[in-house]
């Protein structure tokens, strides 16, 4: 009896243990159920396995199902960005027109990248665009974002293979500025061939000279001059426009929203930043990018890529072997980067170079307006000031950075960035007196004048500045027969010594016209007269220490400020100025009597140096200020009414205001 019970109980107790693992088997079953149903129901995922099935021929209108997954897509894709599989399948539905023109333009509309684009979804965009399915309209809108996203392609060596498929359309006139933009990009050394120059020669004489052109065959002639025989303006006006305005704000605010970093052109992306999102445009696109390579890691070029350098040593050993890098905004970064641009002077490093940063600065800082935010100046801020020790490190400015400049001066108000922007300025290269004249002279009046001391102040640093460089230049470039200047280590312009001492003088009378008004302006300002006095501390050695036959005297507005100064320190240094002229004359004297010079000094610099000097010694030593003879005469009845005894020795070394108080401490100590 009692066994069977024992029976019975172990029966019992199987059984239940039986059923309470069915019961958790079916859970699990129906877990995994309600997983698998949930993922074959997300919006996102079940759009795009429903736009991949979409077959050629099918039809748009009224359809329903084709338009809700559009909407689902283009929803995540404005607020999260695409992944790369989503981008491909995306293009390749646009392009392929399996769903109509329509669906493809608007398509490609909102095609927008969450990190990468995969190069081989772009080859297969190339592919389509040679079927010659497409309309012209969508072939434009097409390269449109292909040059947007150029930066944001994981690699370009599979592109670069398929050039020649590229370049054949450079035949189509609505095409010809997007093709020609996007093999700017693309371009190597080998892909310059004599039948590629014919071709753009052809097309050049069918369209004209179109800016788009002439950068694309200065490309070609950098890399092989021997091909392109006519002559390339060095300072030409940018060839491409801006064509991502499109995509551009949608790009920024996904890459902020993501917090990705995504290294790509300034002109594109933001590197992301702990900072309020704004609706209003900011110069937030000012990143100076990583070195990245232009190749895939496991191509089989042997290259060595910048970002690889860890030290001098290396690259001296690597030069020959170096790759430049995808972004050439990312050489302003790295200091051995700008070791190998000084070192190889690369002319086609140079131009991609000028046209990146050309296009970042214009499109930050002439067509996207600031806001003024703490952070938006921080980082202008910080890429201007990469910019100027690039500058300084290769000691040359980049055209790219002049031409900006030049275009900025018109628009600036002379407080955003004022240092950063003076100081740039004062980097340009000498140039032909009547070109700095409006360049630079003309719209820095305007503001010189309508501005604050304190501004004033700042100009005359920066033209003192600008003095020194283009005087520093000339000792150390001027040829030895002194005739002809090459102002430029990567161009073709020359100046003769006689155009640069022409350059020299208007920047120098230049600077006493600002300085004599803005004295008058400003009460003869102790900050501004002493700035004033450091330039023509500049001038007045300009032979002696750097070899130039000229001398240039300061204007009576500058000088009689200065002598009748109620500082030591002002009419000190202007008794030193006077020095330096005298010992610069001399020599430049000396010199005409002992041999026949090409250039000699004015004889009425040397009659304007004895009337300042006689001037200063009267008022100075024999006390006979503003009196007949002295060179600084005042009518005697005026001198009368203002009723100061004895008005000739008031400025005499014991009276003179500036030293006055050394008169009194003298008598004070001796009584």
């Amino acid at each position: 009896m009692m066994a069977n019970i024992s029976d019975l109980s172990r029966v019992a107790l199987d059984s239940s243990r039986d059923s309470s693992g069915s019961g958790s088997s079916s859970r699990s079953l129906r877990v995994a159920e309600s997983m698998k149903k949930k993922g074959e129901t997300n919006p996102f995922r079940s759009a795009l396995s429903s736009l991949s099935q979409v077959r050629e021929g099918t039809t748009v209108k009224g359809n329903d199902e084709l338009e809700r997954n559009l909407v689902v897509v283009e929803t995540i894709a404005f607020g999260q960005g695409l992944p790369p599989e989503a981008v491909s399948l995306l293009l390749d539905l646009a392009l392929s027109l399996r769903a109509g023109s329509g669906t493809c333009s608007r398509v490609l509309k909102f095609l927008i990248p969450a990190s990468v684009v995969p190069q081989e979804a772009i080859v297969r965009g190339v592919s389509w665009l040679c079927v010659g399915k497409m309309p012209v309209n969508a072939q434009v809108l097409f390269l449109r974002w292909v040059l947007t996203v150029f930066d944001l392609i994981d690699c370009k060596d599979h592109l670069r293979a398929i050039y020649g498929f590229i370049f054949s359309f450079v035949t189509e006139e609505n095409l010809c500025p997007f093709i020609c933009h996007l093999l700017y990009l693309l371009t190597m050394r080998e892909h310059v061939q004599p039948y590629r120059v014919r071709k753009l020669l052809d097309v050049q004489a069918k369209m004209g000279r179109q800016p788009y052109l002439m950068q694309l065959l200065a490309l070609y002639k950098v890399f092989r001059p021997e091909l392109v025989s006519f002559s390339v303006p060095t300072r030409m006006r940018t060839g491409f426009k801006n064509h991502n305005s499109t995509w551009k704000a949608a790009l920024t605010a996904v890459q902020r929203k993501n917090r990705a970093e995504v290294m790509a052109d300034h002109s594109l992306t933001v590197e992301v930043k702990e900072k309020p999102t704004s609706r209003k445009r900011k110069l937030h696109h000012l990143d100076v990018p990583a070195l990245s390579s232009a190749f895939d890691t496991n191509s089989e070029r042997k290259v060595f890529r910048l970002q690889e350098l860890q030290s001098f040593t290396e690259l001296i050993q690597n030069i020959h072997n170096i790759e430049l890098p995808a972004q050439m905004g990312s050489l302003l970064g790295s200091s051995l980067a700008l070791h190998y641009l000084d070192c190889v002077q690369d002319e086609s490093a140079f131009l991609r170079l000028n046209f990146w940063l050309g296009h970042s600065l214009q499109e930050e800082f002439l067509l996207c307006p600031a806001d003024g935010s703490l952070s938006s100046l921080a980082e202008a801020s910080q890429f201007l000031s990469i910019i100027l020790s690039s500058q300084q490190f290769l000691q040359e400015s980049f055209f790219s950075t002049e031409s900006f400049l030049y275009k900025f001066l018109t628009v600036w108000d002379g407080s955003l960035l004022r240092t950063h922007f003076l100081d740039l300025l004062s980097h340009v290269p000498l140039m032909p007196s009547h070109y700095i004249k409006v360049l630079v002279f003309e719209p820095l009046m305007q503001l010189y004048f309508t501005s604050a001391v304190f501004f004033k102040c700042s100009v005359m640093e920066c033209l003192n500045n600008m003095l020194v460089k283009w005087l520093t230049w000339h000792s150390v470039n001027a040829l030895e027969d002194g005739l002809d200047i090459s102002l430029n280590s990567n161009g073709t312009v020359t100046m003769t010594l006689s155009g640069f001492m022409d350059t020299i003088i208007e920047l120098v009378r230049f600077v006493g016209r600002l300085a004599a008004e803005g004295l008058r302006l400003e009460n003869c300002h102790v900050l501004l007269l002493s700035q004033t006095l450091t330039f023509y501390e500049t001038v007045c050695d300009m032979f002696v220490k750097y070899g130039l036959p000229l001398v240039i005297m300061p204007p009576a507005g500058v000088f009689y400020p200065a002598l009748l100064a109620t500082d030591s320190l002002t009419v000190d240094r202007l008794g030193y100025i006077m020095y330096r002229y005298r010992e610069n004359l001399t020599l430049a004297k000396k010199q005409e009597q002992q041999s026949e010079q090409t250039f000699h000094i004015s004889r009425n610099t040397y009659q304007e140096f004895n009337q300042h000097l006689v001037a200063m010694v009267s008022c100075l030593w024999n006390s006979k200020s503003f009196l007949p003879g002295t060179g600084f005469e005042i009518d005697e009845c005026l001198l009368t009414q203002t009723k100061v005894p004895e008005y000739g020795s008031r400025f005499d070394l014991v009276h003179h205001p500036a030293f006055f108080k050394y008169a009194i401490e003298f008598h004070q100590k001796e009584s």
